[in-house]
Formats: C-alpha cells, structure tokens, sequence
C-alpha cells in the first residue's frame, strides 16, 4: 500500500448540539480502495464532507500528504487533490463534456473561451479513462452511467488524488456498474490515488475493496482488510447486532382480488400491461434497466397520461386521469426520487405528513391543529420514525426514515393500494429490513402492494409473486418458489420481435 493520503484524527462533530462525529479516526492510502461502511445516520457523509471541505470540524486533526491542514473550503479541498463525486450528480446537462470538465476552471485566450483547447484537453483525460466519449457532446444526451463518468473525468482534469465516491452505482444497470469498477480499478492499480468508496450494496465490495471502514452512531467502530471479514461480520459491525433475517417475508394466504389492471398503454414504454393484486400477497415488479417498470407505476397514479386500457378497485372501475384522482380513490405512490418527487424536504415531517390530508384536517378553511397532531403523531409512532421531533425538516432525515414518511403521509388516508418505486435504493442494511417489515405490516392489514426493484435477489427473497417485464410488457410472472435468476433474466431479455428495413434483404428477421 501506498503513502498515506488523508488522515483524520479524533475527529468531532456537532450540529445544534447533536453530536455527529465523536473521535473518529480514518485514513486513505494511495492505490487503494476504502470502503466507509455504516448505516444512514452513521456519520459518513459527515466525515467526507469534513474531508472535502463542506463542512467545518469542531476539534481533532486532519493531515494531507503528511501535513496538518486546518478547516478546509471546497475550493482549498480542490487544490489539495481532493475530489467528491455525490449520489446527486453535480452536472449543467445543457453544457458539453469538456465544458462540465473544467467548469468553473474554463480556459479563456484573449477575453474569449477557449473551446477547442479545452476540448482536446478533456479527450486526453477521456483516453487515460479509456473512454470512447465525445468531449463536445451535449451531457444531457448521455446515460446516467456516462454522466457519473464524466464527474470521474472532471475529479481526474484537477489533479484529484483522493477521490470520494458516495452511492455511485445507485442508478446504474449491472453492465453500466462493471464498466464503473473497470475505471475504479484502473485508477487504484495506477498507485497515484486513494479512493474512499461509499455504498449500502455490499455485494458491490469484492469487486473493488481492498479495506473495509466501518463507523455506527457518529463512531468508528472497526477497519480490516476486505478479505479478513465476512459479510456478516460487516453487517453485524454496522448495525450493532446481527440481523438473522435479510428478506423477512411473512407467510399469508392470498384473499380476494382488490385492484386490476387491464390493457393499459401509456407512451412508448407501457404497452397492453395486465396484472392483478390481491389481498395477503407482495407483489414484486422486476425487469432491466427501461422496461417500463417506472413508467408503469407514473401512469397508473395518473403522473404521465394513459392512452388506453382500464383500472379496477375492489371490483369497479376507476378513473385516473391525474394524481389527485389516485389519491382520491386510495392508490397512492412511494416514487423512485422520495427527495425529488415524495418529500418537501425543506418543509418539517408534520408539514409533510399533512400536506396531502388537509381535506381531511381543515375545519371551516383552517387547519385544526388538534386533528394534526394526532394524525402526525399517530403516524411517527405507528411507523416507528426515528426523529427528535415532528419539527425537524424532512430533508435532514436518513433515507430510511424518509422514506417511511412518504408512506406515512398516505397511510394516514387510509390507502387501499400502496405502490413502492425503488423502495430501499440508498438506504442501509438495518433500514432496509424496516421497510420490508412495513410492507409486510400493510399487507397484514389488507392492503394491496407493490413494489420496483432493480435487485433481483431482494425481489426474488421478499416478493410474493413477480412479474417480468421487458420492454413496456409483461413477458413473465412467477410465485416466489418458482423464481430463479435465470428464469428472470430469461424473461426479461425476451423483447418483442421487429422488423429490420435494409432494403428488403433481412426483412421480417427478429431483433
């Protein structure tokens, strides 16, 4: 292992009195790759941003290269060599690759920028990436997975040797994740940089981690190489006892028929999709990458408009034009972006968990504040929410306890179908189990649900039945003793035949 790159010492830290960080030492070496570990609320995103200076320390040491720093600036950070590459790519998409590279570092000749200089610089740093990328392209036209790539190239163009990566792969496919580790692991065997690696998918860790940090509740807890511990070691470290059951499915008989699906088209992506949900059963939706999961979820709560087909309640036939509707009828939506699309983060937990009940909490055109505060309380108590109070913004929560204040605020209008998008994407070992546990609560209560995800074993561990899709349509569906990961993928790969026009000679030959 290389020269010791970044060290913290007894680092500490406090917001309003609440200590974050207490005594907590970590390093990163060059050539190689650190994986920080811990559950939401541990104090990694505090740390790095300490390290990356977002954030000032209240006390203990920081070294860089060797040398006792003070309390950084972003900008200080920066010159050092120390870059973050957040969850929540930092990118002007109407910009080109070569123009987000050297954003605010733009060459400029004459009063004039210099773009074709900047151009051939941003393809230098492209080719030791070994990326086939045009660095004039617009960024807004590339995948997610080429945009996090060019957040790399803009660490690498400022001279960046420690490079920190927080949930990379979170909106990435499995090809799209192995083509990241391919770069993670040029850059470590290259020897110049350390690279601190933040992420809830542990499976992710033997592909790229050479040593494991490990923080709980503001501390460091424990640091060894990958290959001394097992997984179960690490979670047990993370969560401060050992959690028997990964995917706690709850055994229940499936009762009558509560919401139908028929034939519903909506845009390019939903096509003649027909499915059902029943009473005492998890139902999980799987496919790869733009199968249309999502889109299916935004056109059946009315987010994205319908061209066809029918919705059915309890036997009846609803109609869902916009989300208003959907609320109305009881079907309600957990989102795949809970920061973005579920939550006002900038507004308290009470505020959110009022906001889509004020018809049922006004009295006379004034919110009765009696009404509310049963409605929040019972919500944060029934959920289990860990908080200091109703008050706090819903942003400064872990992504667990947001995301049981999206379902929360639905619960509290009595919903008769809860739809998950992405339920525990960003969210830890501990918290994860707490969601399935609360789905596993309103399926007891009788309560139809449904849930996205991208990770095959959690669907295939936690869902009662799956349906497949591919390409806008249901191309399986399976119990859950049935499922294997090649039965899945088999169809989820199964895309609808097409024709070929090359001047006739390949005509009528499937795709």
């Amino acid at each position: 292992m290389g020269e010791y790159l970044a060290e913290c010492e007894h680092v500490d830290k406090s917001f309003f009195g609440v200590k974050v960080l207490d005594d907590v030492s970590f390093d990163v070496r060059a050539g190689e790759v650190v994986a920080l570990l811990g559950e939401n609320g541990a104090g990694k995103s505090t740390l790095v941003k300490i390290l990356s200076g977002v954030y000032a320390r209240d006390g203990g040491t920081l070294k860089v290269f060797g040398a006792p720093v003070g309390n950084l600036t972003p900008r200080e950070a920066q010159n050092l060599g120390i870059s973050i590459i957040h969850q929540e790519l930092n990118l002007c998409s109407h910009l080109t690759v070569a123009e987000n590279i050297f954003l605010g570092r733009e060459t400029v000749k004459n009063g004039v920028l210099a773009k074709r200089e900047m151009s051939s610089r941003a393809a230098g740093i492209l080719k030791r990436l070994n990326l086939d990328m045009d660095p004039d392209a617009i960024v807004g036209s590339l995948s997610v997975s080429k945009q996090q790539l060019v957040e790399i190239a803009k660490a690498l163009s400022t001279n960046a040797r420690i490079l920190i990566m927080d949930e990379p792969t979170s909106a990435l496919t499995a090809k799209e994740i192995e083509d990241l580790f391919v770069i993670i692991r040029k850059l470590r065997d290259e020897g110049d940089c350390g690279i601190v690696y933040i992420s809830h998918r542990l499976d992710e860790l033997k592909h790229i981690a050479d040593r494991v940090v490990i923080m709980r509740d503001g501390r460091f807890i424990t640091s060894a190489e990958f290959g001394a511990v097992t997984m179960d070691e690490i979670i047990s470290h993370m969560v401060g006892r050992e959690i028997k059951e990964k995917f706690p499915r709850v055994p229940g008989k499936r009762g009558k028929k509560i919401f139908e699906v028929k034939n519903l088209s909506a845009g390019k992506m939903v096509k003649d999709v027909s499915f059902d949900l029943y009473e005492g059963e998890i139902v999980g939706i799987s496919g790869l990458m733009g199968a249309g999961r999502t889109e299916l979820t935004r056109a059946i709560f009315g987010i994205d408009p319908k061209d066809s087909g029918h919705i059915y309640l309890e036997g009846s036939e609803i109609s869902i034009r916009r989300p208003s509707d959907a609320i109305s009828h009881g079907v309600v939506l957990a989102p795949e972006d809970r920061k973005k699309d579920g939550l006002c983060t900038r507004l308290s937990v009470r505020e959110n968990i009022s906001l889509p009940n004020l018809d049922s909490l006004c009295d006379g055109g004034f919110v009765n504040r009696g009404k509310e505060k049963l409605m929040v309380y019972d919500t944060i108590r029934n959920l289990a929410i860990r908080l200091s109070g109703p008050e706090i913004n819903a942003g400064s929560l872990s992504g667990g306890n947001q995301q049981k204040v999206v379902v929360g605020k639905w619960l509290a209008r009595n919903s008769k179908v809860v739809i998950f998008d992405e339920p525990t994407r960003g969210i830890d070992v501990a918290a994860k189990v707490e969601i399935y546990n609360l789905m596993n609560d309103l399926k007891k209560n009788g309560i139809g649900v449904m849930f996205v995800s991208s990770e095959m074993p959690e669907v295939m561990g936690f869902a009662d039945r799956i349906i497949v899709m591919c390409d806008g349509r249901i191309t399986g569906e399976f119990m859950s003793g049935e499922a294997t990961q090649n039965k899945i993928l088999e169809k989820a790969t199964q895309f609808e035949a097409k024709e070929l026009s090359l001047g006739g000679a390949e005509r009528g030959k499937a795709v």
